[in-house]
């Protein structure tokens, strides 16, 4: 389950998830989580680029984690890459 703070980035468009960004801080949050695993980790990387630029200037990058997670696809473990990108406000 994900963590209050935290957008999970998927197949949308990259706006859908700025927006739930925005929405968070917006509420009051003090930083904000954009995970993502696969081939979403560019749209993750997207989304905190535009927010960043476009409509958060105030808005910086705490911190980036990433991993390698293990999950079972067609009864086989395979590994694939995952993002964390922690936004906060200045």
């Amino acid at each position: 389950m994900a963590q209050p703070d935290t957008v999970l980035v998927g197949q949308k468009p990259p706006m859908s998830y700025v927006t739930a960004v925005l929405t968070h801080f917006e509420r009051g949050s003090k930083q904000v989580h954009i995970k993502a695993r696969g081939k979403a980790i560019t749209r993750a990387v997207d989304t905190a680029e535009i927010l960043r630029r476009n409509f958060m200037k105030n808005a910086v990058i705490n911190d980036i984690s990433i991993a390698t997670e293990t999950v079972e696809l067609e009864g086989k473990p395979r590994n694939i890459s995952a993002i964390k990108i922690t936004l906060g406000k200045e």
